[in-house]
């Protein structure tokens, strides 16, 4: 069987990571798309188990969480007229937690954004904690019920609640105002007022549309394949944390985590996959 050379198999995972659409890679690298489809199904399914079985035991003392908006193959309200909708077309949303000093992305999940899914990303997240925790959400009420049921009142819980004027002139559709305020709600223990914020979690939401060319609005880059759009994510996420520099801290996230001694790059997570395929 052939293999694609080492060098090729690095580029297309970089690319991919920064911000690059599959077919432009395709034709930069010189492979058929069907390579790099390929390549991303087999790293997304190696960097989740690896996430899955590594970012656990987590001594962090903040964490941040939100959801993202994406969607595929049509946004909701086209799918019904869609002529051969696939498998989870629509809405989706990426929820992830953040740590807000290692910035180490603790746990993600893809799903809808109601309180089924609320619940089963909370409890994913309490898994990979071994102490207690300030945690922050904006004001999506299933999290209210989501975090009760996971942590009971083993936390100190806050939402954070921003208060926006009116859009701006041509930026109504995906703009809010400007933020005028915020209300800071106090749900369980005694959670710190100074770091009572979703900052850190709404940043990494940016760069997760820099870094991912399907989260790109307005254009024809979305996700076509939900199972390819988590396939995505896992790759990214893994380089996020272990093979990405982050700016202020100057080392990885999973490394001002704790969870390795050295800086990762591709050829780490592309050891991953190999890993994978043996096994």
């Amino acid at each position: 069987m052939n293999k694609l050379p080492l060098e090729k198999r690095l580029h297309i995972l970089n690319m991919l990571c920064e911000g690059s659409s599959m077919r432009s890679i395709s034709r930069v690298v010189d492979v058929s798309i069907n390579t790099v489809a390929k390549l991303l199904v087999d790293a997304g399914t190696a960097c989740a188990l690896f996430h899955d079985e590594t970012v656990r035991n987590l001594n962090a003392a903040r964490i941040q969480c939100d959801e993202i908006w994406s969607f595929c193959y049509a946004k909701q309200q086209h799918v019904e007229r869609a002529t051969k909708p696939v498998e989870g077309a629509g809405d989706v949303w990426t929820w992830t937690a953040i740590d807000a000093e290692s910035k180490l992305i603790m746990s993600w999940m893809v799903g809808s954004r109601d309180g089924d899914t609320a619940h089963v990303f909370i409890e994913d997240l309490k898994t990979r904690l071994a102490t207690r925790v300030q945690l922050t959400t904006d004001g999506h009420r299933v999290y209210l019920e989501a975090v009760e049921s996971s942590f009971g009142a083993d936390i100190d819980y806050a939402m954070l609640i921003k208060l926006y004027g009116q859009p701006r002139d041509g930026e109504a559709r995906y703009s809010p105002g400007e933020c005028i305020g915020t209300q800071t709600h106090n749900i369980q223990g005694t959670p710190n007022p100074a770091h009572i914020s979703t900052s850190y979690i709404e940043r990494h939401n940016l760069t997760t549309r820099m870094s991912l060319r399907r989260f790109t609005r307005l254009t024809n880059a979305f996700s076509k394949k939900l199972e390819n759009h988590c396939h995505a994510l896992a790759l990214y996420f893994v380089w996020y944390n272990f093979a990405r520099p982050h700016k202020t801290l100057r080392t990885t996230p999973a490394m001002a985590a704790g969870l390795t001694p050295t800086l990762w790059d591709m050829a780490d997570v592309l050891n991953l996959v190999e890993r994978y395929r043996q096994e």
